[in-house]
C-alpha cells in the first residue's frame, strides 16, 4: 500500500468518526487529509481520466453545478462532484477522498467542482481543469471579500497562469467578460432578449465602470444587477458576442422559464423548471460549460429540463398542510431577482424572512437596505421576521412600506416557523440568508418535512 493510500485511509476513518458523532463528514476528513498530504487535491484530481471542470461565481454556483451534473451524467460521465456545496480546500479534498478507492484510484472519470471565489487561486493550479467557468461577480460579504475589484484581480491572476485549458465567461458581466479579452478560444454566454430587460440600472448594481480605463459604461440593456449589454465610450471596450445565448426568454413566475437557447451548432427550446432570470443565467452558464466539455445539444436540453432545485434554492416542501417554498437570498442582486420573480405571481404573499449575520453570511447586513423590498411591499399579506437580525429586517420591511400590523418579529427560528405556518393558508415563501437556510433545512428535517441535510 502506498503512503498516499495510508493517508487516505486515516482521513477516511476520521470522517467516519465525525459522521457517527453527527458532525458531518465532508470538510473535516478533507482538512485532515490536507494536513497529512498538502498536495492531495492535485494528486487525486490528476487521476480523473476525463479531467475536471471548475465553477466559481458569487451567485448560483450550486445550482449551475447541479445543472452541469445533470447534463454530463446523460452523456455517460461518472462524476466526482462536491454536491453538498463544501467548496473550499477541505471540501474539495473531502470530495476526492470520498471517491478514492483503497489504492487511491477514483470511482469516477470526471471532476466537477464548485469553488468559493476566494479559494479559486489556490485550487485551480492544483486541479488544472479542462474548463473553468466564471459566471458572475456581485457585491457579497464585504467584510470577507472586500470590493469586487479585489476578487477580479485574483481571478485575473488565475486566468493568467493558463492552468485552465478553456475559459467559459459571462459576456453580460463586464468584470468577468474582461478576463477573457486577451485569450483565444473563450466560450462566452449571455442573454439576447431585450423583453426581459429592466427599465434602468438598479440601485444595487455593482460594476458600472470600465476595468480598462475607469470611465462609466453605457448600458443599452440591463438584465440583472449590472449584467447586460454595455460599452465604453472612452476606450471602445464592449460586450463580447456570446456563442451560447438566450435568444428568447419567457418567465413563468415561480413555475420556471421557457428559453430559446442558441448553441454553437444549433438552436433549441428549453423548458426550464426553475424560476427567475437568475436561473436562466445559471442554465446558460451550464450549457456553455457543458458545450466546452463536449456535451451534445440533446444532452444539454434533457439535462437542463430534468434539473431539480438544489437545497434551499427554489425547492418546495410540505409542512402543516402548506407548501413551503425556500428561496435563498444572500446579497442585493440575488434578493432583487427573488423579489422580481415573486412579483410575477398574482395575489399576496405570506413570507418567512430570516436574516443572520454569522461569518458565512457576512457580519455586515446593511445590504438589505440596497435590496428593493419596495417591489413587493404592497403585496405582502404577512411577514414573519426571524434570525439574529430579525428586528433590523422587520425595520427594513417597515421602511419599504409594509404596514406594521403585517409584521411579526420572532428571533427564534423554530418559533418563527410555527407562527408563519399557523398564521395563514396557501403557499408560504421562506427567504433565508445562507446560514439561516441551513438552519431551516435542519429544522425541516427534524420535523420530517425534508430528507437529510441536502436532500
Amino acid at each position: 500500500m502506498s503512503l498516499l493510500s495510508v493517508k487516505l485511509a486515516a482521513a477516511r476513518a476520521a470522517g467516519a468518526v465525525s459522521r457517527r458523532a453527527g458532525r458531518g463528514g465532508t470538510s473535516l476528513p478533507g482538512k485532515l487529509l490536507l494536513r497529512l498530504e498538502p498536495g492531495a487535491v492535485g494528486s487525486l484530481a490528476a487521476r480523473l481520466s476525463n479531467g475536471s471542470a471548475v465553477i466559481s461565481a458569487t451567485n448560483g454556483k450550486t445550482t449551475t453545478a447541479a445543472m452541469v451534473a445533470s447534463i454530463l451524467e446523460r452523456g455517460g460521465h461518472t462524476l466526482v462532484h462536491n454536491r453538498a456545496g463544501a467548496n473550499m480546500a477541505g471540501g474539495i479534498a473531502g470530495t476526492l477522498l470520498e471517491a478514492a478507492g483503497p489504492r487511491a484510484t477514483l470511482r469516477g472519470d470526471t471532476g466537477l467542482f464548485e469553488i468559493d471565489e476566494f479559494w479559486l487561486d489556490r485550487l485551480v493550479p492544483q486541479i488544472r481543469p479542462r474548463a473553468l467557468l466564471l459566471a458572475n461577480l456581485f457585491r457579497d460579504q464585504l467584510d470577507r471579500y472586500g470590493e469586487l475589484d479585489t476578487i477580479a484581480d485574483r481571478w485575473a491572476a488565475v486566468v493568467a497562469t493558463g492552468d485552465a485549458q478553456t475559459l467559459v465567461l459571462n459576456a453580460d458581466d463586464p468584470l468577468v467578460a474582461d478576463l477573457g479579452r486577451d485569450r483565444d478560444g473563450v466560450v462566452y454566454f449571455g442573454v439576447e432578449d431585450p423583453s426581459v430587460a429592466l427599465e434602468g440600472m438598479a440601485h444595487a448594481a455593482d460594476s458600472k465602470h470600465c476595468r480598462r480605463c475607469g470611465a462609466p459604461y453605457t448600458y443599452d440593456f440591463v438584465f440583472l444587477g449590472h449584467l447586460g449589454h454595455y460599452h465604453c465610450d472612452a476606450c471602445g471596450a464592449t460586450r463580447p458576442a456570446p456563442s451560447v445565448a438566450a435568444e428568447r426568454v419567457v418567465l413563468d413566475g415561480l413555475r420556471g422559464a421557457r428559453v430559446t437557447l442558441r448553441l454553437p451548432s444549433t438552436t433549441v427550446e428549453v423548458a426550464l423548471p426553475l424560476p427567475g432570470l437568475y436561473n436562466v443565467y445559471n442554465a446558460l452558464a451550464a450549457a456553455a460549460l457543458s458545450t466546452a466539455l463536449g456535451a451534445s445539444p440533446d444532452e444539454i436540453v434533457a439535462g437542463l429540463e430534468a434539473t431539480a432545485a438544489a437545497f434551499g434554492r427554489a425547492e418546495t416542501v410540505s409542512l402543516g398542510g402548506r407548501d413551503l417554498l425556500l428561496l435563498l437570498v444572500k446579497n442585493p442582486a440575488g434578493a432583487n431577482e427573488v423579489l422580481r420573480t415573486l412579483a410575477l405571481e398574482d395575489g399576496e404573499h405570506d413570507v418567512l424572512a430570516v436574516l443572520n449575520d454569522h461569518v458565512a453570511d457576512g457580519r455586515d447586513v446593511s445590504w438589505v437596505w440596497d435590496a428593493d423590498f419596495e417591489l413587493l411591499a404592497g403585496r405582502l399579506a404577512r411577514v414573519v421576521c426571524s434570525g439574529t437580525r430579525a428586528a433590523e429586517l422587520a425595520l427594513r420591511f417597515k421602511y419599504a412600506g409594509v404596514p406594521e400590523e403585517r409584521l411579526v418579529v420572532e428571533p427564534s427560528l423554530p418559533a418563527a416557523l410555527d407562527r408563519a405556518v399557523a398564521g395563514g393558508s396557501g403557499r408560504l415563501v421562506a427567504i433565508p440568508t445562507y446560514t439561516a437556510m441551513l438552519a431551516l433545512r435542519q429544522e425541516l428535517v427534524a420535523r420530517g418535512a425534508a430528507r437529510g441535510s441536502f436532500g
